[in-house]
């Protein structure tokens, strides 16, 4: 097991004169409060009993039919016996891995991919093997070629895992075109795809994507979270899989904890049943909206040229791509000393890739923060241009080469 890039930098970045541009935390604050703590006090005087005694381990009925309400609004259409609530949808990819992964399997994912992801494979002594990403999401061409690779050197190949809407750390999202083409890819070559989508729901211009799950229930595992559209803090998540994953599923979950909080799970099943939850999400969406606006215009106006940027369509992340010769994880600590923190791009490869990548978060700072720190990493990377300009990268030696048959870095528009 390893350290995570961006858990690492939280003692850092949490320091009240430093601006975090690292950490993808949800802004609790815009939640109605007071309704939360009166559906608590609520829950605790009419199901004290049933609220602080134990489940099981597949979730409550009542929260599991909720959120089968909830994955209709991406066109998914499940019954609850088909739901395993998990601690939020990391603990439902610990499952997975726990389940499917033997030492030297592979599990196939995109380039750049979630960082946890990776060290939880890594956990089951799994290799990542990636595939490239464009601006219109992971090309299914490149994954049919990845996977023919694979099989003719019958390496066994467990799933895909892919975060195909407002991807971390990318921010691009998988075109409706290619959704298809590659679940396709996967099931020719009898692969199962891991859909991860804690952030779908979370479109600025509210027009939500039809979800791979939706056209291919007998392929795809769809794992959901209310830790960005509700509240981390509850950890409260879910996995859709079919029957005979769901049952391991459940079996591993009661290895792993017996039983998931009841008390969390009936707050959020309450909440859901007696709240505005669809007016909530439009706050959230027009908070987050007004940040990465604010991060996308000041990275247009501070910047110098030959930095690019993503322009996600919702989420929480921003993907830079810095010039050559700038080594991301050697700028931090220059970053950190002019009170700015990123996480750097190295952290979302298992293979080394990403040295002159960083990833921008968005959705914690208001947006003055925001503008200030953006200001104040530009500088940053304006110095190291200039220590480029006289050793020809910033740690004094040419730019790592990439390996044969590795997926090169991702220069995203």
């Amino acid at each position: 097991m390893a350290a995570s890039e961006v858990r690492a930098l939280f003692a850092v970045a949490s320091r009240p004169e430093v601006v975090s541009l690292a950490g993808g935390m949800p802004n609790v604050s815009a939640l109605p409060l007071d309704a939360i703590a009166t559906t608590m006090a609520e829950l605790v005087g009419q199901r004290g009993p049933v609220a602080l005694q134990y489940g099981s381990a597949q979730g409550d009925p009542g929260l599991r039919e909720q959120i089968c309400q909830v994955m209709a609004l991406e066109g998914i259409s499940a019954h609850p016996d088909d739901v395993v609530v998990t601690v939020g949808s990391q603990q439902a990819l610990d499952l997975l891995a726990r389940i499917f992964l033997n030492p030297g399997d592979v599990v196939v994912a995109e380039a750049p991919t979630y960082v946890t992801a990776i060290n939880t494979f890594a956990a089951y002594e799994a290799d990542v093997v990636h595939v490239p990403m464009d601006a219109d999401g992971l090309i299914p061409e490149a994954l049919a070629e990845t996977l023919d690779r694979l099989a003719a050197a019958r390496r066994a190949v467990k799933f895909l895992y892919t975060v195909p809407t407002f991807q971390n750390p990318a921010g691009v999202t998988l075109d409706a075109a290619r959704r298809g083409r590659l679940v396709e890819v996967c099931r020719r070559a009898g692969v199962l795809v891991v859909e991860d989508n804690p952030y779908g729901l979370l479109a600025f211009d509210g027009e939500l994507h039809r979800a791979l799950r939706a056209d291919a229930p007998a392929d795809v595992v769809y794992l959901g979270s209310f830790s960005k559209t509700l509240a981390p803090g509850l950890r409260v998540g879910w996995a859709l899989a079919p029957p005979g994953v769901r049952d391991k599923l459940v079996l591993a979950a009661e290895a792993a904890m017996l039983s998931h909080s009841m008390f969390t799970q009936l707050v959020v099943d309450r909440y859901l049943a007696t709240q505005p939850w669809d007016e909530q999400l439009k706050v959230f969406r027009e908070m987050y909206r007004d940040r990465r606006d604010a991060m996308l215009n000041s990275l247009a106006a501070e910047m110098p040229a030959g930095v690019t940027w993503t322009r996600p369509a919702g989420g929480f992340f921003v993907w830079v791509t810095l010039p050559d010769g700038i080594v991301a994880k050697t700028m931090l600590p220059r970053a950190i000393n002019a009170r700015v923190a990123f996480v750097p791009g190295t952290g979302f490869y298992a293979d080394g890739n990403g040295r002159s990548a960083m990833r921008l978060s968005y959705c914690y700072p208001p947006p003055d923060r925001i503008r200030t720190g953006v200001t104040r990493l530009a500088s940053v990377v304006s110095a190291e241009l200039d220590l480029v300009g006289v050793f020809g990268s910033t740690t004094g030696h040419p730019p790592k080469r990439h390996a044969p048959d590795a997926a090169p870095d991702v220069d995203l528009p």
